[in-house]
């Protein structure tokens, strides 16, 4: 409306994230330098915080700008997805062309991996930049984690930029998260403007939208923006945005502070009226009168209908009202049953995890398991539960409905994208959320694995057909290793990292204890 008065050829203070607009305050060329670092060095994850409005967005798409044609770059706005929808939206962004037959993890995995490396061959690096990540659920979170493992022996293969609201330092300073976070190589908090750089940014849009140079705004005007904003930039374009209108109107060009302290008030008249009709918090209002009111016309209907017996028991005479009782139906109230609990003792939970166990084999070839069956345990982080795919019972830290002072365990049959379908002291199959396995979990789990006739112990230059399926599950979950059925020094290395990863002693033998842990994560 007011571009052509003042002469813009399109509005300054759009609250769009234009790279063109982005004012390198101190602050944001530091923020630029972390990200920069982190990149050109590869140091793998990087995080960059800040409050809403900071311009963490625009500084993203601005370092898409300074990376060099040797840099593929994928920018990822959207948070609120699986960790499947996240492997194929990384495979999208980056360009990758995937097999119409490509349904799993492991096939999206292999085609990124098979991209990396050759990203990699031709002296490139591999951005991949996850916007709004206070939106990741821990789920997807792991999911990235694991995307770290996609490396050389010496250098990360892709580069993880984590950008998020102020909230996200703490969900990665969570337990569950602590692997991820340990990770997290460069990190850089975004502060907001000072009062120096309110001058330089307000100048720094006006030139960018072709001002002609006859617009100024005085000293007092920025203040009162100061004290308004402190420095957010979204505010600072919402407050100058509704002070060009008002000097269009005017027909000024100088932009003073009445004028602000006039869109002040009315900015703070705007958010304290009544919602619009549109608005959540109207409807819930409108709701909640519309209840209250039908409840005032059932009572009153119902006072009406029993209007003679109210006034026979204001009267003394009851005698009627108790005949009425007795020659009422006779109702069966039996008190309702409370679900059976899940915390589960010793051997209630032992017992159903046999049970499990058994059920699940019942319709292979039994003679593999007879030998021997031998209960594993594990101290696992609690992150890593996602990637079990076999019954498991956890130690539960703290259950909260038992006071016997015995350990409790929690019966998992098989995890879920929202969690797990857990078993209870009936026998009885329940969902639970990952939220409630997180809370209780105490750091233990346990399972049934079938060790078989012997312990073989898979050494570095082997060739057993065990080699090759310790070989699939590590590719399928994640570490760089080619099945080839050959115990080299790619798996040897691989085998060492994951034993790194998951608390197991790294001497890149696979004995019995490493076994039962790729037992767990492989779905047969």
């Amino acid at each position: 409306m007011y571009n052509l008065f003042f002469g813009f050829t399109e509005n300054p203070f759009n609250l769009t994230p234009d790279p063109r607009y982005l004012f390198l305050s101190p602050y944001h060329k530091e923020a630029l330098d972390h990200l920069l670092y982190g990149i050109n060095e590869r140091k793998g994850f990087i995080t960059i915080t800040g409050g809403i409005g900071n311009g963490k967005t625009t500084l993203c798409r601005v370092l898409l700008n300074h990376l060099d044609s040797s840099t593929k770059g994928a920018l990822i706005f959207n948070a609120f997805i699986s960790d499947m929808e996240l492997l194929k939206t990384i495979n999208q962004e980056f360009g990758i062309d995937m097999d119409p037959t490509a349904e799993t993890k492991k096939d999206y995995i292999d085609a990124l991996n098979h991209f990396l490396l050759d990203t990699f061959s031709r002296g490139s690096n591999a951005v991949l930049l996850i916007d709004e990540a206070q939106n990741l659920s821990n789920n997807v979170l792991e999911q990235i984690r694991m995307l770290s493992n996609l490396e050389t022996e010496k250098e990360k293969l892709i580069q993880i930029v984590l950008v998020g609201q102020s909230e996200l330092k703490e969900i990665l300073a969570a337990p569950s998260i602590r692997q991820l976070n340990e990770r997290i190589m460069v990190r850089y908090d975004l502060k907001p403007l000072t009062f120096q750089d309110i001058r330089g940014y307000i100048e720094h849009r006006l030139v960018v939208a072709g001002g002609r140079g006859d617009l100024r705004f005085t000293m007092g005007a920025f203040k009162k923006i100061y004290a308004y904003s402190r420095g957010n930039p979204r505010r600072i374009n919402t407050v100058c945005d509704r002070a060009l209108l008002i000097a269009y109107t005017e027909e000024k060009y100088t932009i003073s502070k009445a004028i602000i302290e006039k869109v002040i008030k009315e900015l703070q008249v705007d958010m304290s009226a009544m919602p619009q009709l549109g608005s959540w918090t109207w409807k819930r209002y409108v709701s909640f009168s519309l209840l209250l009111l039908l409840l005032v016309m059932v009572a009153g209907l119902g006072g009406w209908s029993f209007r003679e017996n109210i006034l026979k028991i204001a009267s003394g005479d009851q005698k009627t009202d108790i005949i009425k009782i007795k020659d009422a139906p006779h109702r069966d109230l039996k008190p309702k049953q409370e679900p059976a609990t899940l915390f589960l003792d010793e051997k209630t939970s032992l017992s159903g995890l046999f049970t499990l166990f058994n059920s699940r084999t019942s319709g292979e070839d039994q003679d593999l398991y007879e030998p021997r069956l031998s209960l594993v345990r594990f101290n696992v982080e609690s992150e890593y539960h996602v990637m079990f795919k076999k019954p498991f019972r956890v130690y539960l830290s703290a259950p909260a409905n038992t006071d016997s002072g015995l350990p409790h365990y929690l019966l998992i049959r098989k995890t879920t994208e929202e969690g797990a379908i857990a078993i209870d002291a009936e026998g009885k199959e329940r969902p639970i959320t990952r939220d409630f396995i997180l809370r209780h979990w105490g750091g233990k789990v346990s399972w049934v694995f079938p060790s078989g006739i012997k312990e073989l112990i898979l050494l570095r230059g082997m060739r057993v057909p065990e080699v090759l399926k310790v070989q699939s599950i590590l590719s399928a979950i994640g570490y760089m290793v080619k099945p080839t059925g050959i115990y080299d020094e790619s798996t040897f290395q691989q085998t060492m990292k994951y034993q790194r990863d998951f608390g197991l002693l790294a001497d890149g033998i696979i004995g019995p204890r490493t076994m039962a842990l790729l037992y767990q994560m492989v779905v047969e």
